[in-house]
């Protein structure tokens, strides 16, 4: 891991003088009543990835998605038409939940033609239509063709299926994510079909493990045995480009391939298997990049992290990607999963250079899971004590900053908005 050049003039932070150099209060990791404005502010207006198109693989294939800190579960289903929809996941008449199999709080997926309702058997169709309704004459003035499946506004970027539970967003998917990330249209994420998925309960507010995420100023100190010795002992690591579009962020890395490292800076099934935390060595082609992989021209490049608001990251790594989504379920807990995406293997090595990638991915994802509780425990102290209020933020921590920053402004946005 090389150490890379600051930009021409003055610092990361500095090209983004709006978020200032003051150091940073982390209260709205730990406060109750911040967590409660985040739901209204950011969870039920912003657009959210629930999934992949690979997922609704035919017509009539649904999934369902719990959304605890919307206080909602949704289910996502291909239509008849071929289209992909979004409805609550509730049932018209009393309020049943509409699509669950074995345990109701559990997320599900299969292929119907219709949607039943356990309850008292009403039927609904692929596209949400009320269309049965157990001895309809008992009812009174009941509109069949208004009283379908609550829709929610659902869109497309890439594969990545989003959805927005607000009435109205405010913009479309495409203007939401902006040029940062629509750059990276043209990537074959729809050929890395090969997935590795991990969901794990962590006790730390959501934002703090996409903190972890977005510096790597902690890499030599946390994950000391995949970091060479000068750079553990004081010569640090900084990554070699850093940008901000709108609420979204990215960090890009520079370094070497792993076989070029000595071998004590590998685990030994690495060696084994040329394979490990940045995948296969030996990628499979995916052709001319987009315009939007490796923005900082970085040479030799390592991995791009497109950090999308709220709560998702994609990584993008040679020939393949790793994917990240953070879901709150309290101010100090959140359910995090992992995927990380391959083209299907075509040989017994090659799957099993998949299965090791995602081994060790799981045991770096542990280290950092690990060591957040401590963060949560110590930030509700300070903050429940008043013993510390603020806390310095590097250079190298510039979307950290950025990232708080911008939760503050949906959160102040959203209560200007209702005081008026």
């Amino acid at each position: 891991m090389a150490r890379w050049p600051k930009p021409p003039e003055g610092s990361w932070t500095e090209h983004y003088p709006e978020l200032g150099t003051a150091p940073v209060s982390f209260e709205d990791s730990v406060s109750p009543e911040f967590f409660e404005l985040e739901r209204e502010a950011i969870f039920k207006r912003a657009w959210l990835n629930v999934g992949r198109v690979e997922q609704l693989p035919r017509k009539g294939s649904y999934f369902t998605k719990e959304i605890e800190v919307a206080g909602t579960s949704l289910v996502v289903v291909r239509g008849l038409d071929g289209r992909i929809r979004a409805f609550h996941n509730v049932c018209r008449h009393r309020g049943n939940k509409l699509v669950w199999n074995g345990f109701p709080r559990e997320e599900t997926s299969g292929t119907c033609r219709q949607f039943t309702c356990k309850y008292h058997g009403w039927r609904y169709d692929l596209q949400g239509r009320l269309n049965f309704v157990q001895q309809e004459g008992e009812f009174f003035d009941l509109d069949k063709d208004t009283t379908g499946l609550a829709p929610v506004h659902c869109d497309i970027w890439s594969g990545f299926i989003f959805v927005n539970l607000a009435p109205e967003p405010e913009q479309t998917l495409t203007d939401f994510l902006g040029p940062m990330i629509t750059d990276l249209d043209g990537y074959p994420f729809d050929k890395m079909t090969e997935r590795y998925v991990f969901q794990a309960d962590n006790h730390s507010n959501w934002k703090l493990f996409a903190d972890a995420f977005q510096e790597y100023y902690h890499v030599p100190s946390l994950h000391p045995q995949q970091v060479p010795t000068p750079v553990r002992t004081g010569a640090g690591f900084e990554c070699a480009h850093f940008q901000l579009d709108g609420p979204h962020r990215l960090v890009s890395t520079g370094g070497a391939r792993r076989w070029t490292l000595p071998p004590e800076y590998m685990y030994p099934i690495e060696q084994v298997t040329r394979s490990g935390l940045v995948g296969p060595w030996e990628s499979p082609d995916i052709g001319d990049p987009p315009p939007g992989l490796n923005p900082g021209k970085i040479d030799p490049w390592g991995i791009d992290n497109f950090q999308i608001f709220p709560n998702v990251e994609i990584l993008i790594y040679r020939g393949w990607y790793l994917m990240y989504r953070y879901w709150p379920t309290s101010p100090s807990t959140h359910r995090f999963e992992g995927m990380l995406c391959f083209q299907p293997a075509t040989t017994v090595r090659e799957r099993i250079e998949h299965e090791v990638a995602a081994v060790v991915f799981k045991e770096f994802a542990l280290q950092d899971a690990g060591m957040l509780t401590g963060t949560q425990t110590a930030l509700e102290s300070a903050y429940a004590n008043k013993i510390i209020e603020t806390f310095p933020v590097n250079d190298q921590e510039v979307l950290v900053r950025h990232f708080h920053h911008v939760v503050a402004a949906w959160v102040q946005s959203y209560q200007s908005k209702a005081a008026s």
